[in-house]
């Protein structure tokens, strides 16, 4: 997501960005006087995007957050992929829509393709039906404005934009994909508010969906991922892998221009900040990095129990401000309800929760 929010509603559900905000400070700060241009007029965008936004967060569904797949149309998502021709204006040029034959534009075919595995992801593994659980499309612009270092997610749809090729390459890679679409997920499941250590928890969730979309396409283990999020997106004389790592937070990428990943992995590098709405980009390493062990530790698919419970506890939560104490004892209680009292999931899943420092 973006920047410090000026209104209730926005901090409830911002334009959700995939590029950080410190990231466009930094390159603003670091950058030739292009760049320089570049990095602001992202940052004056994000503010606008925040001014227009006006939805609000909805309650999640009347469930216990995991259905078994009894309806078919559960597996029949509503794609609709745009092309926005470079422009500003969304949605853009419908080019392809659900059934339709590939359009022979490359991103928007990623983009197709990339919407039905997340999809599949939600229905098939955890019983929701499209973002908000209802079946709702999944509308989505590529090439978004010209050379536009970002992608987001507005509480409707999903935006990709090219890249400008030095700084970015690209944004149409499954990670990203999956994280922006998470964040209309975690819209439609009552929300976390978009500060200080829930706006962390509502970026570290998105990255947990994202590194698990990738995953199960890739049907990878633990230990044979990576765990980063946006891996292949930077340009390529960056010095750097991804965005973040979950595996390793801290270490995505150090560059002369970008500078050094500064995620923490601990608690005892929490970040206190007024900056990022109070370092909801940073502090996210700590929960990422806990759901990394947590799922190294079980071994098996992390898509499979270890997303149930992430995803169990997201529709259990009812507690739009938690803190990293108490999203990590909902986790908790779902791993208890799925698992039995006491089991040898729980007791894995309270031993990751203390090493990265969080009290449980």
């Amino acid at each position: 997501m973006c920047l410090s929010l000026s209104c209730n509603h926005a901090v409830h559900n911002p334009i959700a960005c995939i590029v950080p905000p410190y990231m466009l400070r930094v390159l603003a700060m670091r950058g030739d006087p292009a760049t320089a241009r570049m990095a602001r007029s992202l940052l004056d965008h994000d503010r606008e995007l925040r001014d227009l936004r006006a939805a609000q967060s909805s309650p999640p569904l009347p469930h216990d957050g995991i259905l078994p797949i009894a309806d078919p149309d559960l597996c029949c998502p509503d794609r609709r992929i745009h092309d926005g021709e470079f422009r500003a204006t969304l949605p853009g040029k419908l080019v392809r829509a659900e059934g339709d034959d590939p359009a022979g534009l490359t991103d928007a075919d990623f983009a197709y393709d990339a919407a039905g595995q997340v999809f599949s992801l939600f229905a098939e593994e955890y019983g929701r039906n499209s973002l908000d659980g209802q079946g709702m499309p999944l509308v989505a612009t590529v090439r978004h404005r010209r050379d536009y270092n970002n992608a987001f997610w507005n509480g409707e749809q999903m935006a990709y934009g090219t890249g400008d090729g030095k700084i970015f390459q690209t944004f149409l890679e499954l990670s990203v994909v999956a994280h922006e679409m998470t964040h209309g997920v975690i819209q439609h499941s009552g929300g976390l508010i978009y500060e200080n250590q829930s706006g962390a928890l509502n970026e570290s969730v998105a990255d947990v969906f994202g590194a698990l979309a990738l995953q199960r396409a890739r049907r990878q283990m633990p230990h044979e991922a990576d765990w980063l999020i946006g891996r292949g997106i930077l340009g390529p004389n960056i010095a750097g892998a991804a965005l973040r790592s979950m595996k390793a937070p801290g270490t995505a990428y150090s560059d002369d221009l970008l500078g050094q990943d500064p995620q923490p992995w601990h608690m005892d590098g929490f970040i206190s900040t007024t900056d990022d709405n109070g370092g909801v980009h940073v502090n996210s390493g700590i929960p990422n990095h806990a759901f990394y062990l947590f799922a190294s530790y079980l071994g098996g698919p992390a898509w499979e129990l270890p997303g149930r419970i992430w995803y169990h506890a997201l529709q259990n939560l009812n507690n739009p401000m938690a803190s990293f104490s108490q999203w990590a004892e909902r986790t908790l209680r779902s791993a208890d309800e799925l698992t039995g009292s006491g089991s040898y999931q729980g007791q894995m899943l309270r031993r990751a929760w203390k090493l990265v420092g969080v009290a449980v």
